[in-house]
């Protein structure tokens, strides 16, 4: 019987094949089935286009900066030791601040308060009303500002004619200084408060019913709701769109230069506006440069800041 069955062991393992172990894969080909790897190849275009267009013009920049104005000879610091000893370069800075700080806090609370409203609507009501309030956001900003340059020109201002119908005093929109930064600003904020507007609301319907229906339950009112329900669960998407709104505003060259082209006096010039008339205008390209690589350790240390709360929030949840 043992015979037997050794025999027929024999003959099944000679008829079939024993199984031999997958060649593992080359090196280069485990490379590319990573998922890091897949992830690195379809963020190389991405790359590209930040290093042609963000890292080596930011590096050309600083390069321009530290020559002179006939770009022929090395100068240092020179042109920034120029601009600190300018009176009209602390005033485009303080300019700058009050124009970025003021137009991102009105358009966040803005956006905040009118997310609100839509999204107590209806469902039909409120897809009209998002629809008519992104319109600001929606037009080209050149095209929009130009508009506003005819309602507050100082001859021809439509709000001006509307004042001297009902017996007002008329006002210099674009021909005083104070008047001249406040119509920036209240043009910027006319812009900008949509996007606010659409961030705030994609972040309220996030936040769980469940919560308020437990609030209401245990007596609180809305404004309790809106304190220690709605803040603290918006907490990061305010602090991302302040954030990017802060360094478009600081960037922001169309509303100025449509405006008032930084007049009157150099009052409503913003850091770009200035970079450009120095550069461009005057012919001074190093020294525009230099004025406009100021904004990066501004903006710079605000991200880091702000971003610094984000990842440490992000981690308590």
């Amino acid at each position: 019987m043992l015979c037997v069955v050794s025999g027929m062991t024999d003959v099944l393992s000679r008829r079939l094949p024993i199984p031999r172990a997958e060649a593992r894969p080359g090196g280069l080909r485990r490379f590319a089935r990573r998922r890091s790897t897949i992830a690195f190849l379809f963020a190389v275009p991405l790359l590209a286009v930040v290093l042609g267009l963000i890292v080596y013009p930011g590096l050309y920049a600083i390069y321009l900066s530290l020559l002179n104005k006939t770009q022929t000879r090395f100068v240092g610091l020179a042109n920034y030791r120029f601009l600190f000893g300018r009176e009209t370069f602390w005033m485009v800075v303080e300019q700058s601040a009050i124009f970025a700080g003021t137009a991102v806090l009105f358009k966040a609370l803005i956006g905040i308060v009118t997310a609100h409203l839509v999204n107590n609507l209806p469902g039909k009501g409120q897809r009209k009303w998002r629809g008519m309030l992104l319109v600001p956001w929606v037009i080209p900003l050149s095209l929009s500002t130009l508009g506003w340059l005819w309602l507050l020109d100082p001859t021809y201002s439509a709000f001006n004619w509307f004042f001297a119908q009902i017996g007002a005093p008329q006002i210099p929109w674009l021909s005083a200084p104070a008047w001249a930064r406040l119509s920036t600003i209240l043009v910027n904020v006319w812009y900008g408060s949509p996007f606010f507007l659409i961030m705030y609301l994609a972040a309220l319907k996030s936040v769980p019913e469940q919560l308020y229906e437990a609030a209401s339950i245990d007596g609180a009112n809305a404004w309790q709701k809106f304190i220690h329900i709605t803040l603290p669960m918006m907490r990061n998407i305010i602090a991302i769109t302040v954030l990017f709104s802060l360094i478009v505003t600081f960037a922001n060259y169309d509303i100025v230069r449509v405006l008032t082209g930084g007049g009157p006096r150099d009052s409503t010039h913003v850091f770009a506006t200035w970079a450009f008339q120095l550069g461009i205008a005057s012919g001074d390209i190093p020294l525009g440069a230099a004025v406009s690589l100021f904004m990066f350790p501004i903006l710079g240390i605000s991200a880091i800041f702000i971003l610094r709360g984000v990842r440490r929030r992000g981690r308590e949840i």
